[in-house]
């Protein structure tokens, strides 16, 4: 038989030698082994051992207690990283994601636990000995994604594994055998009970591992998990896109797939940013039919405030919501190719100096899905523009009432009573600056103010 060195860190070897040297067995199992043997590089190491966590503990003298009621214990190894120790566990009783475990002596019973066959292969770090009762080694080289066991089962046990299957399907460009398919079909409706947070970063995981998120997101589509939790989403399969580029679904997926991949919050505005364009024909199903909503600004208005709902549902932080959601607002608003710098210099002030390369990556990418010539007249227009705003911004000029040369402090040099006029003259001297950043200099300001009291005596 086969016995591959899938090149793990020296680590993960020294500690599989301090267990296996105190007669624990101890095996690498998991994402890392997964992704080694289909060819890819591998992510954190984890290791299944007969030893109990409190041995666990006793033999390695920096550990971290991270999950030690289910059985593991963190080893931060001499390269700083820390490696993952779980006991081998099979299950007692399974009530969805409040499994009952309890610790096990052998491999086989840990391996039977797991959700699916590609997850279920075990790989020795010093003997190189591959064990793979469920034949996963097979599936990943077919192509096939398969639970562990009986589907239904496997599914009811913890819906989020319906999830993880159409990522891994996606990911790893894997066919969902039959039977696991038509179980994750059964079970769709029931994955509104999954929490928030498990299902975000589910999608998360989607938008950051998957170089083309919309190979797992057509399952979600077609399993009905979309349907039942991103109904937003929903409504846009099917639906034309208003411009006549096609339908409305694929073009997010197309979108979302030219964001770099190391920009998960920009993907899933990408995600988002035209939902605003379809939403459920009133009184009708959402897979059924669909209705336009306004183009041009308003179409980015209503997404905003659907993006909103849908990330305030998914239980994003304020910072992360607020970035999506303004990035989705503003995504059609950019000054034309001819705009002069007053007028840059005003669309800078509305967006905000950070959304600026965010909202050209977005619009490059949406270019590149509609023409993926370089030269054709989107694209060109576009660079033209960013150049130009790039051209601004190195003037550094001042965008918000903060960068003013004075303040508050001035104003009462003046005999100004603090109030709401200083807000007026303020955003007035502001507007001043935004037409000709020169004049943000004291003496200028002091001598714009100084008239404007004049005029109004």
């Amino acid at each position: 038989m086969e016995r591959p060195d899938l090149s793990p860190p020296g680590e993960v070897r020294r500690i599989v030698h301090t267990l296996e040297e105190a007669g624990f067995a101890t095996w690498a199992v998991g994402g890392a082994v997964r992704d080694a043997l289909a060819g890819r590089a591998p992510g954190d190491w984890d290791l299944t051992t007969a030893a109990r966590p409190t041995d666990v503990q006793r033999l390695f003298r920096r550990t971290v207690p991270v999950g030690i009621d289910h059985g593991t214990v963190g080893v931060l190894g001499r390269d700083r990283r820390l490696y993952e120790v779980t006991t081998f566990r099979r299950d007692v009783q399974t009530f969805g994601r409040r499994a009952v475990v309890a610790f096990s002596d052998t491999l086989e019973e840990d391996l039977e636990r797991r959700d699916f066959t590609i997850n279920a292969v075990a790989w020795h770090p010093l003997t190189h000995e591959i064990r793979d009762p469920h034949g996963g080694r097979s599936d990943l080289a077919a192509g096939v994604l398969r639970t562990v066991g009986e589907p239904a089962r496997r599914f009811h046990e913890d819906r989020l594994r319906v999830l993880r299957a159409l990522r891994f399907a996606g990911r790893f460009q894997l066919r969902i055998d039959s039977a696991t398919w038509s179980a994750a079909v059964d079970i769709a409706p029931g994955l509104r009970e999954l929490s928030a947070e498990r299902v975000r970063e589910e999608l998360l995981k989607v938008l950051g591992e998957l170089p083309r998120p919309s190979e797992a997101l057509r399952l979600y589509a077609a399993s009905g998990a979309l349907r039942e939790l991103y109904p937003e989403l929903n409504a846009c399969v099917g639906a034309e896109h208003d411009d006549g580029s096609g339908d409305l679904w694929d073009h997010l997926l197309r979108v979302t797939d030219a964001v770099p991949r190391h920009r998960v919050p920009l993907r899933l505005a990408a995600l988002l940013h035209e939902v605003g364009r379809a939403s459920s024909t009133e009184g009708e199903d959402a897979t059924a039919g669909t209705s336009r909503l306004s183009d041009g600004a308003d179409a980015a208005g209503a997404g905003a405030a659907i993006a909103r709902e849908v990330l305030r549902r998914l239980k994003l932080s304020n910072a992360e919501t607020d970035r999506v959601v303004h990035l989705i607002a503003h995504h059609e608003g950019f000054p034309p190719a001819d705009a002069s710098g007053a007028a840059i210099r005003h669309w800078l002030r509305i967006i905000g100096r950070e959304y600026v390369h965010d909202l050209f990556r977005l619009r490059f990418a949406k270019c590149r899905v509609r023409d993926a010539d370089p030269a054709s007249p989107a694209q060109a227009s576009a660079v033209g523009l960013y150049r130009r705003v790039r051209q601004v911004l190195s003037e550094d000029p001042p965008l918000t009432i903060g960068e003013l040369a004075i303040g508050g402090a001035e104003l009462r040099q003046l005999g100004l009573r603090p109030g709401p006029r200083y807000g007026k003259i303020l955003r007035t001297l502001l507007e001043r600056v935004l037409e000709d950043p020169a004049l943000n200099t004291v003496d200028s300001l002091l001598g714009i103010v100084s008239e404007q009291l004049e005029s109004a005596e």
